[in-house]
C-alpha cells in the first residue's frame, strides 16, 4: 500500500495527486472520493461566511470533480471502470450552521447522476454512498459541535437513528467494496443511504 499525500482543495493539488498515482500504478480502475471537512460558524446559516462556503465546495464537491477529470479519461480509454463519491446524509438535513456543508454534498449527489449518466455508456459506473453517523474521531467531535450549537446533548443526535446505534466504518466500507466489485456491475447512478434507516423517515 502507498500513501500520497496532497491538498485536493486546489486543481494544482488534485493533478500533483492524480500524476503521481497513474506514475505508481501505470492507470487507474476505481476511484474513491472520500474528502469532506466543514467549519462550524458560531451562528446559523446566515453567519457562514462566504469564504467557508468556497472551502467546502472546494474539499466537498470540486475536489471530487478535478480528480475525476483527471482520472476518469484513463477509464474511459480502456472502457471499464467505477467510481464512488462519498457524500453525506447532511445532504438531506443539517442544522442551519451547518448548511454549507449540506450544500456542497448534496451538490454532490447531483453532479454523481449527471456523471453517471454520460460515463454508463462507455462502460464506466459512478455512484453514491450517503453515510449517516459513523463512530470515528472526527465524527464524534462534530458530533459534540453539532449538538452544541443547537443545545443538545450529543447523545440526542444518536437517538433517531432507527436500527439503534451508531455507525462504523466497515458499514461504508463494506458498500463502496460492493459498488466497485464485479457484484456490483450492473449499478449505476444510485444514491445509496448508508445510515440506520435515518433518511428512510418523511
Amino acid at each position: 500500500m502507498r500513501f500520497i499525500a496532497g491538498d485536493l482543495r486546489s486543481k494544482d493539488g488534485v493533478d500533483a495527486v492524480a500524476a503521481a498515482a497513474l506514475d505508481h500504478l501505470g492507470g487507474d480502475d476505481i476511484v474513491v472520493n472520500n474528502a469532506g471537512a466543514s467549519r462550524l460558524p458560531p451562528g446559523g446559516a446566515l453567519e457562514i461566511e462566504p469564504d467557508q462556503w468556497q472551502e467546502d465546495l472546494d474539499v466537498n464537491l470540486l475536489a471530487a470533480v478535478r480528480l475525476n477529470a483527471a482520472l476518469a479519461p484513463q477509464m474511459l480509454e480502456r472502457g471499464s471502470g467505477a467510481i464512488v463519491h462519498i457524500a453525506s446524509s447532511a445532504a438531506y438535513t443539517l442544522p442551519g450552521s451547518l448548511l454549507h456543508y449540506g450544500v456542497s454534498k448534496a451538490a454532490l449527489i447531483a453532479y454523481s447522476k449527471g456523471l453517471a449518466t454520460e460515463l454508463a455508456p462507455h462502460g464506466v459506473r459512478v455512484n453514491t454512498i450517503t453515510p449517516g453517523s459513523i463512530q470515528s474521531p472526527g465524527g464524534d467531535s462534530a458530533r459534540e459541535q453539532i449538538a452544541a450549537a443547537i443545545g443538545v446533548e450529543p447523545a440526542a443526535l444518536l437517538a433517531s437513528i432507527p436500527v439503534g446505534h451508531i455507525g462504523r466504518a466497515d458499514d461504508i466500507g463494506n458498500m463502496v467494496t460492493f459498488l466497485l466489485s464485479d457484484d456490483g456491475s450492473w449499478v449505476t447512478g444510485q444514491v445509496i443511504a448508508v445510515d440506520g434507516g435515518v433518511t428512510m423517515r418523511p
